[in-house]
């Protein structure tokens, strides 16, 4: 279904009328889900994918509780929006979170970054309660991911080299688990999924893949959020980080990286679901790793 004003606007008479008279206007971009902003404070949620429901209502579950706990500002959900028979899925209203997408206006004030990170995830990081949700691909070990690295090895080798490659990925897989309790996991931060003001940090949202697990998982965020030079300080601040969570991380990145430059690179070549910026954000993100090797 393609979303428009019209759209938008008929939701909001049919279930939350009191909004439906704000000016409405389409956010660019988006992955699970399309952006509408609603006056100045809010926006609507309307999934485009198959798994984009699940992931707002978990957002709307778990979401509210969470986000007062943290330093930086969250899209965090005020309405549910039921399915009916003019939209047959779940959407939400959300808080507006200001700021643009690193992936388009990256981090320039990376030590004052890698403390706001650092505040970030100490808050998020967490024991989480038994009913909290998992996830398959986040928070999870390593080696759950070897085929998956395997697949992207193609794209990193691609932009570095090869042998260096192998090398961190093989030194996270040998990385000691996990012995904590599973913790509150963001588990999905790149470039696209924080916000910047004035070089620095200022936000961050789509909280879609929240779960429990292994923190290595978040962590990576150090090398594919921060410029250069910055992940030491990162750890240092976030000071709750041992040496095999620290090379965990490392792996995870890597796979993180993959990821960003295959998407970039579709991007490029103009195909379905491609964005040309994830490119260069991912190459600078294997590029901080391999040099912390």
């Amino acid at each position: 279904m393609e979303f428009d004003e019209g759209l938008i606007r008929a939701l909001l008479r049919e279930q939350h009328p009191d909004l439906a008279e704000l000016p409405i206007r389409e956010v660019p971009g988006g992955w699970d889900n399309q952006l509408w902003r609603v006056g100045d404070e809010l926006a609507v949620r309307m999934p485009r994918t198959e798994r984009a429901p699940e992931l707002l209502r978990k957002e709307y579950r778990w979401l509210p509780a969470l986000a007062p706990l943290l330093p930086l500002p969250a899209p965090v959900p005020v309405r549910g929006g039921e399915p009916s028979a003019r939209f047959p899925r779940f959407w939400t209203v959300a808080r507006w979170v200001p700021g643009a997408p690193s992936d388009a206006v990256p981090v320039t004030r990376g030590g004052h970054a890698a403390e706001v990170l650092a505040g970030f995830l100490r808050a998020l990081h967490r024991a989480a309660p038994e009913d909290a949700p998992v996830n398959p691909d986040r928070g999870v070990p390593l080696a759950a991911h070897e085929d998956g690295f395997e697949r992207g090895f193609p794209f990193l080798a691609g932009c570095a080299d090869p042998a260096a490659v192998r090398r961190v990925w093989e030194d996270a897989l040998a990385a000691d688990a996990w012995q904590g309790p599973p913790l509150w996991l963001h588990g999905d931060l790149h470039p696209a999924n924080v916000v910047v003001t004035d070089g620095t940090l200022s936000g961050v949202v789509d909280f879609g893949e929240l779960c429990a697990g292994d923190p290595a998982t978040d962590l990576s965020a150090a090398w594919l959020l921060l410029p250069d030079g910055s992940a030491r300080r990162f750890f240092e601040a976030y000071g709750q980080a041992d040496g095999p969570t620290v090379r965990r991380a490392r792996g995870w990145a890597l796979l993180r990286a993959s990821g960003l430059i295959a998407i970039g690179r579709a991007g490029d070549e103009g195909l379905p679901g491609g964005k040309p910026t994830w490119g260069p954000a991912g190459r600078a993100a294997l590029a901080r790793v391999l040099a912390d090797e």
